[in-house]
């Protein structure tokens, strides 16, 4: 069947299949009236697909056994792991194995069970495409032969990266940068034609970004040699399955009719809408093969900008980058996207290198080739292009002029900051000669910032920067006092002020902007906090060196915003920039100790604990070195050392650290401050890891309670709470509460300020679903979690791979031994590499493997490896609680063969645990199980 006649059926197919059967019929009855012949093919398809339910479903291609070939060789080469699958074959990570040299290369085969009897042709045909293509853009080839069984095997260099279109979106990368990428992928492009080779399928997925930026280009599996020898018959039929993909096909590859290198300008043009918009040239009706096709070739292109308004249009997030992005687009970007996308091939650009050319010459801000040479247009982009040249010829001639200008508009600047500078005083004398007269002890802050707003309101409305001044340092004072939605509220009114006066002072700009992202921060909202401040960065850097404290303090509020949102690489970059102001230009010692305190913060949060507590220390030690002490700022940075202090086991010093602390900020901010009320949670969770449980519970539930009234019921402090009454209801042995809790904590943290924090609530949810013997439940929340918290820190990260143990032990428990050994000893050998930092994750591993052996009956080797569990020092709580787990690991080896020993040795060690540890109920519960079950078919473990 031909390729037209086929494109015909489909498209009636896609109708047909979608009507119900009385329409259908009506359908064809016009259908035979008009086309007797195509009636009878489209209902001799209908018939095959109510015949059989496998209708179009039977691949090209038979899938590979399900057995991986990981671990076998191909020629010299062993394959590690699958890359991926393309048109015409598999791509796996190799290495070469014959010990002539290391390395790892892309080794591309033939898929297996392919149908195609002209796959081997074209596999040669793009050995013999790449051994001709040498360029730096390209991914290089390295070798190429068949091995013993036949199979013919490209070696390619190895290529870490991602599509361009994801690595600009993934970056939010400038129109400049993108454009500059596009004229890498021109540049090999035009290479390969030079060669007389058209790749035929240009897009995104073959279009890789590597990590230093540079473009390469991959998978020349359908490229044409356009030296080939024109007599040859074709090598595959007018039906043959389309080798193309679709959505960046050109219009005569979608007719079947012969292409040139006109086809891969098409395909670049496709490409380069997409980069630069995020966005396919083509708006469908119904997504299907039959309508893309339409499109192609019968719908013309739309400009970009009109796709940016459109978007901008929808409202979102992005509307006002969009709405930038369009006003750029519009004109000879347009024009240059438009040419490339020429249905017929004579109405594109002539070669890639001419696309490239007007691409050039739109970053060099010259005239572009495919629009019409107009004079204006021409002097447009000249004036474009010289402006500064231009700028400093009409100052000259305007000199004079502008000296007298200015001299007048200084003198009428300088009046009016007298004026607002006098205004502002009389405010201030006025509001407190009427303060003066409250009783000592009286005295209101709240309600003396709630009579100044109104009273600024009323006396300053005729000086809107005075007011907005004076909004400013009430929100600022409101958000020192934990009113933050007060706070936002007063800054909102004085951003509103600011926009109407115009000509705003480059420090109230900043300021203004500083002050409301960090009352956005405190109320949980720092995805907003960070659109909100991004948009001052020129400005900052504008006067970096003119306004110091005020760029340092936004870098700061900046950078603890990202750093809540994940944007780990993005805060250190801000935190550095705020650090070098305050210590280099500055000079100011608690602007420096705060800086460094948020950089040991990051450490922290890169699971980098010694190095945190270093770089607390140094901070503390230079904010106590000074002459004044900053209690907010000590306040804080004593709460971080305590967190960090606890975390590590120092729980005496830990607790040092927060008495301190919740000294002075009972003393400064009272007792349900937000601050206050964190560091009462942290005392009560370390209350609980000393196993004083009921002192814990009485300390949460106050907190609980508070923290919901100040900052609400989906504030992530509020998700903390709930978090912590989960981990106290499970240390008691009440899993349905800790459930119930984790829940909680996890339902708010799942919102897109919180994840950061979502990782650790799923863990602590699958343990207590766990301990509830909901096990499947359980591997799904432990699944969830380590799948979040890999993407934010990767495989290696300790929570991780504590995530990793904690499934094995449950596969071990409930599933399969076997399976649950091959786990364990992986991600044994996994964290033996990381040497002695992971010391207490090895010895619950150990603990891991040695009930697992047990389970397998293998009773002796199990002895062996509980026995160096059970000597040793063990002064934290951790590693006594460690213990006792061996201990009654050990116990239960006996349940089979003594299971009176057994019990007795169970018994035994409930006795001590009442003794040493009263709060350890939860432990003592899963012992007393153990026993119970002692000598049954089935012995309970003890997670």
């Amino acid at each position: 069947m031909e390729a037209s006649r086929w494109r015909q059926l489909s498209c009636l197919l896609d109708q047909l299949l979608e009507l119900p059967e009385p329409a259908r019929e009506q359908r064809l009855l016009r259908l035979r009236a008009d086309d007797p012949g195509l009636a009878e093919d489209v209902e001799r398809l209908l018939a095959h697909e109510r015949d059989s339910h496998e209708f179009l479903a039977q691949p090209l291609w038979t899938a590979p056994p399900e057995d991986s070939r990981a671990g076998t060789r191909v020629g010299p080469y062993r394959l590690l792991r699958a890359l991926g699958e393309g048109g015409m074959g598999e791509v796996w990570l190799a290495e070469r194995a014959d010990g002539l040299y290391e390395r790892q290369v892309a080794l591309k085969l033939l898929r297996s069970g392919y149908a195609d009897p002209g796959l081997r042709q074209r596999f040669s045909r793009e050995r013999e495409i790449l051994a001709r293509l040498q360029h730096p853009n390209l991914a290089q080839l390295l070798d190429a032969g068949v091995d013993l069984d036949g199979q013919p095997y490209l070696a390619l260099a190895y290529v870490e990266g991602e599509p361009i279109t994801e690595h600009c979106q993934r970056l939010a990368l400038p129109l400049e940068r993108r454009l500059q990428l596009m004229l890498q992928v021109c540049a090999v492009v035009s290479h390969a034609h030079a060669n007389l080779i058209v790749h035929r399928d240009l897009k995104p997925s073959n279009i890789l970004v590597t990590v230093e930026g540079e473009v390469k280009l991959l998978d020349f599996g359908i490229a044409k040699l356009l030296d080939d020898d024109h007599g040859k018959p074709p090598a595959h039929p007018p039906t043959e399955a389309r080798a193309f993909t679709l959505h960046y096909a050109a219009p005569e590859q979608v007719r079947g009719e012969p292409v040139s290198t006109l086809t891969d300008v098409y395909s670049l043009g496709v490409v380069l809408f997409e980069v630069i918009t995020g966005q396919k040239p083509y708006r469908l009706r119904r997504h299907s093969d039959a309508e893309w096709e339409r499109s192609i070739l019968e719908v013309q292109a739309p400009r970009a900008s009109a796709v940016m308004a459109r978007v901008a249009g929808a409202g979102g997030e992005q509307a006002g980058a969009a709405r930038r992005l369009s006003r750029r687009l519009r004109g000879d970007l347009d024009t240059i996207l438009l040419k490339a996308l020429q249905k017929e091939p004579a109405q594109r650009y002539a070669s890639v290198e001419a696309l490239a050319q007007d691409l050039r010459r739109f970053l060099e801000g010259r005239p572009i080739h495919a629009r019409p040479q107009h004079v204006g247009y021409r002097l447009r982009r000249y004036l474009g292009r010289h402006r500064w040249g231009v700028a400093l010829g009409t100052m000259a001639v305007l000199a004079l002029l502008a000296l007298a200008l200015t001299a007048l508009w200084q003198m009428q600047q300088a009046r009016r900051e007298v004026a607002r500078a006098q205004a502002m005083q009389d405010f201030t004398v006025g509001l407190f000669d009427r303060a003066a007269g409250v009783r000592h002890g009286s005295f209101d802050l709240r309600q003396l910032l709630a009579t100044g707003q109104q009273r600024g309101e009323a006396e300053l409305r005729d000086q809107p920067l005075s007011l907005a001044e004076l909004e400013g340092v009430i929100g600022r004072l409101r958000i020192g006092m934990g009113d933050y939605q007060l706070a936002l509220q007063t800054l909102d009114r004085q951003r509103a002020l600011l926009e109407e006066a115009g000509e705003v002072p480059p420090t109230l700009q900043l300021e203004a902007v500083t002050q409301r992202g960090r009352a956005l921060r405190m109320l949980g909202r720092s995805r907003d906090c960070v659109t909100h401040l991004t948009p001052m960065q020129a400005l900052a850097a504008e006067y970096r060196l003119r306004l110091p404290a005020a760029v340092a303090e936004y870098h700061t509020q900046l950078g603890r915003c990202q750093q809540l949102l994940g944007y780990r690489d993005e805060a250190r970059g801000a935190f550095e920039q705020a650090l070098v102001l305050r210590r280099d230009v500055l000079r100011d010692t608690p602007g420096t100790s705060e800086s460094l305190a948020d950089l040991a913060a990051l450490d922290g949060d890169d699971g980098r604990a010694p190095a945190a507590l270093a770089g607390y220390r140094q901070a503390l030690q230079l904010l106590q070195a000074g002459d004044t002490v900053r209690y907010p700022q000590l306040i804080a940075l004593r709460r971080h050392m305590g967190e960090t202090l606890a975390a590590q086991g120092d729980l005496e010093a830990a607790e040092q650290a927060l008495q301190l602390a919740a000294h002075d900020a009972v003393g400064l901010y009272g007792p349900d401050h937000p601050e206050t009320l964190s560091i009462r949670r942290l005392r009560a969770l370390l209350a609980m890891q000393r196993g004083e449980l009921a002192q814990a519970q009485v300390q949460l539930q106050q907190v609980h309670q508070l923290t919901r009234q100040a900052l609400g019921e989906q504030h992530r402090d509020t998700g903390l709470t709930w978090h912590a009454l989960g981990r106290l209801a499970l240390a008691r042995g009440d899993s349905a509460t800790a459930i119930d809790d984790f829940a909680r904590a996890v339902a708010i943290w799942r919102q897109p300020d919180c994840v950061g924090l979502l990782p650790q609530g799923l863990y602590d949810l699958g343990e207590a679903l766990a301990h509830a013997g909901r096990w499947q439940a359980a591997l799904g929340a432990l699944h969830e979690g380590r799948q979040w918290q890999a993407a934010q820190r990767g495989d290696d990260d300790a929570a991780v791979q504590q995530a990793d143990r904690r499934m094995a032990e449950m596969v071990s428990a409930h599933g399969d031994p076997h399976q649950a050994g091959e786990q364990l000893a992986a991600l044994m050998r996994r964290v033996d590499q990381a040497g002695p930092a992971s010391a207490g994750l090895h010895r619950a591993l150990q603990l891991a493997w040695a009930r697992n052996l047990g389970r397998m009956g293998q009773t002796v080797e199990a002895r062996r490896a509980l026995a160096p569990l059970l000597v040793g020092d063990a002064a934290d709580l951790d590693s006594r609680v460690l213990r006792w787990r061996a201990r009654a690991a050990m116990a239960e080896l006996d349940c089979g063969t003594a299971p009176a020993r057994a019990r007795a040795a169970l018994g035994q060690l409930q006795q001590e645990l009442q003794a040493q540890w009263p709060q350890g109920g939860r432990l003592r519960q899963e012992i007393g199980q153990a026993r119970e079950s002692c000598g049954s078919a089935q012995v309970a473990a003890v997670p």
